[in-house]
C-alpha cells in the first residue's frame, strides 16, 4: 500500500472511498486492513471481520471501521444517541452488553451515508477503547497500524548528548536515530552510555501500533533529583524496530538531547 497506488489519493486512479466535497477543504479516504480483526468484551469475542478498513479524514486520526455483519448482532443494542457529520451523514448508535459488561455507544453507524461516502453503508465505526481487547491476526493491540505511517531506525555518527537540569546525564557515539512519520527524530541510547541512574521501570507503559509497548523509567540526577517517566525503553519492540530494544531514549521540559557532527 502507498500514495501513489490503488486506492491511495495519487494513484492513477484513486478508489471511490477517495473523495474531496465543495465547501471546507476536506477528504476521506478508506484503506483495507489486510488482516483478520476481533475484537472481544468479557472474554467473549464480539468483533470478527477480514474485511476492516481504516478511515483517514482530514484533521483525524485514522478510524477503524468493521462490516456490521460481523459483529455479533446480539450482542448490540441501538441507543437514543445520534451525531451528524456533514461530510458523511447522520450516525445511530449501538450499545454491545456481553453477560453484565455494558460497553456504552461502542460503535456507530451511518444508516443512510450522504452520496459521495455511501460505500460507509454496511459498516460501523469502533471504539477501540470501550473493548477489553483486539487482536491484529493473533497478536494483541490497542490501535492498528497506519499503512502511509512510517518507521527508519538508522545508525549515526553523531555525538548525542543528554542534559537534564542543565546536568550531562548521558553520553554516546553509538546512538540510533529514529524517524516516524509527523514526528521528530528520536535519538536511542546504549543504556551503559548513560550515567544517571534509571530507577524502575515505572508504572507508565504506552503502546504504539508501530513499535511496540514502550517501559518508562525515571531518571536520577546528581543531586537526588527526579524526573519521573522522562527516559522510555522497549524492551520487546515489534521486528522492524529491533535495533532499538533495549536501548533508552529521553524527553520532557527538563531535557535536553543535543547531537553534533
Amino acid at each position: 500500500m502507498s500514495l501513489t497506488q490503488a486506492p491511495g489519493p495519487l494513484a492513477g486512479r484513486p478508489g471511490n472511498t477517495n473523495y474531496a466535497i465543495d465547501g471546507p477543504q476536506h477528504k476521506l479516504l478508506a484503506t483495507p486492513v489486510p488482516r483478520r480483526v476481533r475484537g472481544e468484551l468479557d472474554g467473549q469475542v464480539v468483533v470478527d471481520t477480514d474485511n476492516a478498513f481504516l478511515l483517514h479524514e482530514t484533521g483525524l486520526k485514522p478510524q477503524l471501521y468493521v462490516p456490521l455483519a460481523d459483529v455479533a448482532g446480539d450482542a448490540l443494542t441501538r441507543t437514543d444517541l445520534s451525531t451528524h457529520c456533514p461530510f458523511k451523514g447522520d450516525a445511530s448508535y449501538r450499545t454491545v452488553t456481553v453477560g453484565d459488561r455494558v460497553a456504552e455507544n461502542a460503535l456507530w453507524v451511518y444508516d443512510e451515508p450522504l452520496a459521495p461516502a455511501s460505500w460507509l453503508e454496511g459498516y460501523a465505526g469502533v471504539y477501540l477503547e470501550r473493548f477489553d481487547r483486539w487482536l491484529d491476526e493473533d497478536d494483541v493491540v490497542t490501535a492498528f497500524p497506519d499503512p502511509y505511517h512510517r518507521v527508519d531506525v538508522r545508525s549515526t555518527s553523531a555525538t548525542v548528548e543528554v542534559r537534564a537540569r542543565g546536568e550531562v546525564v548521558a553520553t554516546t557515539s553509538r546512538a540510533l536515530v529514529l524517524s516516524e512519520t509527523a514526528l521528530p527524530n528520536r535519538y536511542y541510547l546504549p543504556r551503559e552510555d548513560v550515567r544517571a541512574e534509571l530507577r524502575g521501570p515505572t508504572d507508565t507503559s504506552t503502546f504504539c501500533p508501530y513499535k511496540g509497548t514502550a517501559t518508562y523509567w525515571t531518571l536520577v540526577l546528581a543531586d537526588g533529583g527526579e524526573l519521573p517517566d522522562a527516559v522510555w525503553s522497549y524492551e520487546e519492540p515489534f521486528p522492524e524496530c529491533t535495533p532499538v530494544g533495549g536501548y533508552v531514549s529521553f524527553w520532557g521540559d527538563d531535557v535536553e538531547v543535543l547531537a553534533t557532527r
